[in-house]
C-alpha cells in the first residue's frame, strides 16, 4: 500500500483549534483515500511538557497529549466557545486557527481552560449519578490501570511541585515510598481524576476515529521512540529499569570525533532480560491498542546501546568515551533479537505489526536479524546510491518501507532542485525515469513531481511512504535535526481540508497519486 507521513499536529480542519486534532483524522483520511493513500503515519502522541514542542520529548510513552482532543466533540463543554473561553479567549482561538504554524502556548492554554470547565461539568452531571459516560470512564480507568494510575499521579505531582522535575520532588515521592504515594494520591485525588478524565476523552475519540478510518480502508501507523526522557513518568515509575548516572548517545564517527551525548536514560538491559522485557512489552501492547502498525525508532539501540557517564568530561573538556551495551557483536545480535521478538509478540497480541527504523550506521547483523524476524526496514531512495548510480527502486525487497525521506529530512522538491549536474543525470538514468529524462529539468515542475511519485509507487517494497510535503509539492520541513526554534514541529496543512478538497491543483495531484497507486497495485479496492 501507499501511505503518508503526516504528524497529528499538522492536520487541519475548520473545527480544529489551531493544531491537528483526533477528530480531524477521519476527514483527512477520506481526502487522502481519494489519492490512493491507505495509511497515515503519525509521530509519537505522548504528552509533552509546556516548554517543549518535540513529540520525542514526551513525559511518558503512554497516554495521548490532551492538546489533540477535539474540543467540539466533548459533551461536557458544548458548542458555545465564548461561554467557555470568554471574549478574549475566543479572539485568541480565532488567531490560532488562522496562523500558518502551530502556536503551542496559545493552543495549550485554551484547551486546558476548556477541558477544566468540561471536567467540572462532568463531575457535577455524570460522575455522581453513575451515568453511562461515568461508567465508561471507570471502565477505561480499570482497563488501563497498568499505566494510567502512575501517569495521572505523576502529572498531578508535577503540577503540585510547581512543574519541577521529579528528581527535585521530596525524597519519599522521588523514591516512590508506598506510604508517600498513597498519601499523595489522596491529597491530590481531584487532580489525579482530572488527568484520568482527559485521557479517557482522548482515547475515546481515538478509538472512534480509528474505527471511521477502518471503514474507509485507511490504516494508522505510529512511532515508538527508542527511549523516554529522564524527567518522565516512565523512568520515575520504573527506576530499576534504567541505568542511573549514564546516558545514551552515539559513538565517535567521521562527523563527530567525540560522539554524541543525548542525555537520555539507558535501559538496564541485564534487569530487563531478567523480567523478559516487561516494560517494552507493555509499551508495544499499548502502541498496538492505538495503531495497526508502528515504527520502532533507532532500532540499532535495541541491539547495542552506546552508553557513557552522564554529562562527564575528561581533563581536556572532552566527552568521556562510552561503551556498547552489550559489548560483543555476538551478544548484541542475540540480545537485540530477543528484544525485537518481545516487541513483535506484544504487538501481535493487539493485532499490530512492527517496522524498524534502521537508518544510519547499522551493523550488518542487525539487518540480517530483522530479515529473519520478518521486520521491514527502510529504503530511503535518495540515499540508495552506489558510486553515483542510484538503485532501481523496483529492486527493493517486499519486506521494506520505501520513501524519499522522513520527518527529519528535506522534502523531495528541495532534494530535486539541490541536485548537482552529475547527480541529476544519475537520477534520470533510473530505468523508470530514463524514457522521460528530457522532460525532467532542474525545477520541480508538475512533470518532475509526477515522475517521482510514479517512481516511489513502483518500488518493490510492500509499503511506500510519502511525506505530506511530497504530496503537496511544497518545500516546508517538519523538523531540522540539531536545531531549535519555531521552524520545528509546527508545520500545518496550508488550509483546512475542506478547502483543500476543492483546490483544483490538489485535485489533479490526488488523481496523479491515485493513478500511480493503481499502476503499482496499491489501491486495495
Amino acid at each position: 500500500m501507499a501511505g503518508l507521513t503526516l504528524p497529528l499536529f499538522s492536520l487541519r480542519t475548520r473545527r480544529s483549534w489551531g493544531i491537528g486534532e483526533i477528530g480531524d483524522l477521519a476527514d483527512v483520511g477520506a481526502w487522502l483515500r481519494e489519492g490512493g493513500i491507505r495509511l497515515i503515519q503519525t509521530l509519537p502522541l505522548g504528552e509533552i511538557a509546556w516548554d517543549e514542542t518535540s513529540p520525542y520529548s514526551a513525559m511518558s510513552a503512554f497516554g495521548i497529549d490532551p492538546m489533540y482532543i477535539s474540543i467540539h466533540s466533548v459533551e461536557d463543554i458544548g458548542p458555545d466557545v465564548e461561554a467557555v473561553l470568554g471574549e478574549d479567549g475566543a479572539r485568541l482561538l480565532a488567531e490560532a486557527q488562522a496562523r500558518p504554524a502551530v502556536d503551542y502556548p496559545i493552543v495549550r492554554a485554551l484547551k486546558r481552560k476548556a477541558l477544566r470547565a468540561g471536567f467540572e461539568r462532568f463531575r457535577r452531571d455524570e460522575q455522581w449519578r453513575s451515568s453511562a459516560r461515568g461508567r465508561s470512564l471507570l471502565s477505561f480507568q480499570e482497563e488501563n490501570r497498568g499505566w494510567l494510575q502512575d501517569y495521572a499521579l505523576f502529572r498531578a505531582l508535577r503540577e503540585a511541585n510547581g512543574d519541577a522535575k521529579w528528581a527535585h520532588w521530596p525524597e519519599p515521592l522521588r523514591r516512590r515510598e508506598a506510604g508517600a504515594l498513597a498519601e499523595a494520591a489522596e491529597v491530590h485525588k481531584d487532580e489525579v481524576f482530572y488527568h484520568v478524565y482527559v485521557q479517557w476523552l482522548a482515547h475515546t475519540q481515538w478509538y472512534e476515529a480509528r474505527a471511521r478510518l477502518r471503514e474507509l480502508g485507511v490504516e494508522l501507523m505510529g512511532d515508538l521512540p527508542f527511549v523516554v526522557a529522564w524527567d518522565s513518568c516512565d523512568v520515575w515509575a520504573n527506576q530499576g529499569e534504567f541505568r542511573e548516572g549514564m546516558s545514551v548517545g552515539a559513538p565517535p564517527d567521521a562527523f563527530d570525533s567525540e560522539g554524541q551525548d543525548w542525555d537520555l536514560p539507558p535501559y538496564h538491559w541485564e534487569r530487563m532480560r531478567g523480567n523478559d522485557f516487561a516494560l517494552l512489552r507493555r509499551r508495544a501492547r499499548y502502541a498496538a491498542s492505538l495503531f495497526d502498525r508502528f515504527r520502532v525508532d533507532h532500532v540499532v539501540g535495541f541491539y547495542r546501546t552506546y552508553v557513557r557517564p552522564r554529562k562527564a568530561l575528561d581533563a581536556n573538556g572532552r566527552r568521556v568515551p562510552g561503551v556498547f551495551d552489550p559489548a560483543a557483536p555476538a551478544e548484541q545480535h542475540a540480545h537485540g533479537e530477543a528484544v525485537m521478538r518481545a516487541l513483535q509478540e506484544a504487538a501481535a497480541e493487539g493485532g499490530a505489526t512492527v517496522i524498524a527504523e534502521d537508518l544510519g550506521v547499522i551493523p550488518h547483523f542487525v539487518r540480517e536479524s530483522m530479515k529473519g524476524l520478518g521486520i521491514p526496514g527502510y529504503k530511503v531512495l535518495v540515499w540508495e546510491r552506489y558510486h553515483n548510480v542510484f538503485a532501481d527502486p523496483t529492486t527493493c525487497p517486499a519486506l521494506s518501507v520505501a520513501c524519499f525521506g522522513t520527518h527529519d529530512t528535506e522534502p523531495v522538491a528541495v532534494w530535486w532542485e539541490g541536485l548537482g549536474r552529475d547527480e541529476r543525470a544519475a537520477v534520470r538514468a533510473i530505468p523508470l525515469l530514463a524514457p522521460r529524462a528530457k522532460d525532467l529539468g532542474e525545477q520541480f515542475t508538475p512533470a518532475v513531481h509526477g515522475a517521482l511519485v510514479e517512481l516511489l509507487h513502483a518500488a518493490g517494497s510492500d509499503l511506500v511512504l510519502f511525506l505530506v510535503q511530497d504530496l503537496l509539492g511544497v518545500r516546508d520541513r517538519i523538523n531540522v535535526p540539531s536545531t531549535i526554534g519555531p521552524h520545528n514541529w509546527t508545520y500545518r496543512l496550508p488550509a483546512p481540508v475542506e478547502e483543500l478538497r476543492r483546490d483544483g491543483r490538489l485535485l489533479e495531484i490526488l488523481s496523479m497519486f491515485r493513478r500511480g497507486a493503481e499502476r503499482a497495485g496499491r489501491l486495495g479496492d
